[in-house]
Parts: structure tokens; C-alpha cells; sequence
């Protein structure tokens, strides 16, 4: 500062030479008013300072979540606070947004949303998956049907345990709509491997339109169903959705009466997973060291 209280010309050139050097653009683009309000008085230097890097970091953050959600595979932005709770009067709004606050995460547990197509699954699912970024955790979300897919091809490719290592990676893995379209065969036992190798070591969001009794049907074998099961209730926190579909409820006046009723089908039953009668077969996790 000069005699007069005001900056030294040469003093703010080399500090906007220093943020260029250390990276800063947010804070070289505000350090010009920064400078001006402090020496109008409206700032103290550690306010001035503290404004400069305040910016910097929210920007930086800004850019962190960004790219993180790309790489989690997040491109179709979900919020709690976008979510209609008063729709689905079925779901406790508490309990989603202590679900919210990660405990699920750091616990190494899985989630389950079951209930009709519709009715927020996925949605709610997303958007666990954006508060766990904005919180610092890596995060990947796909299909069963992407998924599966992926682990078949690098099965054909001889590189399924490194694949299978890979989504081990994230802190949370969010497998969406399990039961919609039909498993290929073997499928269900390359999923098992997946959920056996994250097994205490890593949380999941699963989302499903089918009951847990249904398993046996969806992954076309009942003994792996039985050995997903075994695993994924273990540590388990399931949260069953009833109601009709939110993405219909604009268009439910125009819809037939019998398409209407069934745009309103209850949520699966929560039923007991069947008695686990054995393994899955050999082929199914042996090669790869897994029990």
C-alpha cells in the first residue's frame, strides 16, 4: 500500500504474475475488484486474501465434481431437492436424506431401491450418487445390462479379472434397473463374481422392479440368485417404493382405464431370499480365487 492507500501499480501486475504462475485464473479474474474494494475500505487484507483463494477453491471444487461425475458415468443429473416426495408418499424423507449424509458408504453396505418402473428408483439412485461426489467419493454407475455386457466381453477377452478389479475401484457402484431386460446366459454368474470380489469391501445402489423371490428368474439361476442374495442382504438397507409412476402422472386422464390400472401396480413384495442350496457353479468365481 502507498501514503495515500492506494496499491502499487507494479505490486498488483506481480501478484496477477504470480496467479497466472501458480494456476489460479478465478482469482487473477477477480484480483482487480479485490483491490479496488480494499482500497475503498470494504475489505481487510485477510478478507482481501481470504476472498481471492475462497473463489480459486470454489471453482476448483466446481471443476473437481464436474469431471468426477463424468468419469462416474453421471451425465443425467439427479437431486434430492428435485425429487417429488410429496408423489411418493410411500418413501420417509428422513430416512433418504440420512441415506444422503453417506454413513451407507463408509459402511461398506448395499442399498436397495425395489418398486414398479417409475416410481423415482433410479432417480433417487443418481442422486446418492452426486452427494457421494460432491463428498470426495469415487463413484461409477451403469446397467445391469451395460454391466454384464462388459464383464462378458472381457471374459471373451481373457481379461475378466482385471475387469472385475477395476469396478472393484469405486467406493460406491450403482448397478440400475436389474430385472428389466433379460440377463444373457452366464450372466448371472459373472454378476456374482462382481458382488462376491466388492463383498465388505465396497457399497452398492442396486435398483430393481422385481422382488427378491424373482431373482431366481431374473439371473436364470436359482443357486446364484441364492449366492447374490446371500451377500447382497447381508449389510443391507432396502427401501421399497409403492405408488404410480411419476413420469406418467401428467398423462394419467388421457390413458385407458386398464393401461391406467396397471400404470398404478403396487411394488414388488419384499420376500426372503430362498435356502441357499449350494454354490454357484465351478465356473463361476473358482478361476479367480473367490469364495
Amino acid at each position: 500500500m502507498s501514503g495515500t492507500g492506494e496499491m502499487i501499480p507494479p505490486l498488483v501486475e506481480r501478484i496477477k504474475a504470480t496467479l497466472v504462475g501458480l494456476k489460479m485464473p478465478r482469482a487473477l479474474e477477480i484480483v482487480d475488484t479485490t483491490v479496488r474494494r480494499l482500497e475503498r475500505g470494504e475489505l481487510s487484507a485477510l478478507e482481501a486474501v481470504d476472498a481471492l483463494l475462497s473463489e480459486e477453491l470454489s471453482l476448483r471444487e466446481s471443476r473437481r465434481v464436474k469431471t468426477a461425475l463424468v468419469m462416474a458415468r453421471l451425465s443425467t443429473i439427479k437431486t434430492l431437492s428435485s425429487f417429488d416426495f410429496a408423489f411418493q408418499p410411500s418413501l420417509d424423507r428422513t430416512r433418504i436424506l440420512a441415506l444422503a449424509e453417506l454413513g451407507f458408504v463408509d459402511r461398506c453396505e448395499v442399498l436397495h431401491f425395489l418398486g414398479p418402473p417409475g416410481t423415482g428408483k433410479s432417480h433417487l439412485a443418481v442422486a446418492l450418487g452426486v452427494e457421494a461426489v460432491k463428498a470426495g467419493r469415487s463413484v461409477y454407475f451403469t446397467t445391469l445390462a451395460d454391466l454384464v455386457g462388459t464383464l462378458a466381453r472381457a471374459e471373451r477377452e481373457g481379461t475378466l479379472r482385471e475387469k472385475i478389479r477395476s469396478f472393484c475401484r469405486p467406493a460406491l457402484l450403482i448397478v440400475d434397473e436389474i430385472g428389466y431386460l433379460p440377463v444373457v446366459p452366464g450372466g448371472g454368474n459373472l454378476f456374482f463374481q462382481l458382488v462376491n470380489a466388492r463383498y465388505e469391501r465396497g457399497a452398492m445402489i442396486l435398483t430393481s422392479n422385481r422382488g427378491f423371490a424373482e431373482w431366481g428368474e431374473v439371473f436364470g439361476d436359482p443357486v446364484v440368485a441364492t449366492a447374490l442374495l446371500d451377500r447382497l442382504l447381508h449389510h443391507a438397507v432396502v427401501v421399497q417404493i409403492e405408488g404410480s409412476s411419476y413420469r406418467l402422472r401428467q398423462h394419467t386422464a388421457l390413458m385407458p382405464e386398464h393401461i391406467r390400472s396397471k400404470a398404478a401396480l403396487q411394488a414388488p413384495p419384499l420376500a426372503p431370499p430362498p435356502r441357499r442350496r449350494g454354490r454357484p457353479p465351478k465356473n463361476g468365481g473358482a478361476h479367480l480365487g473367490i469364495a
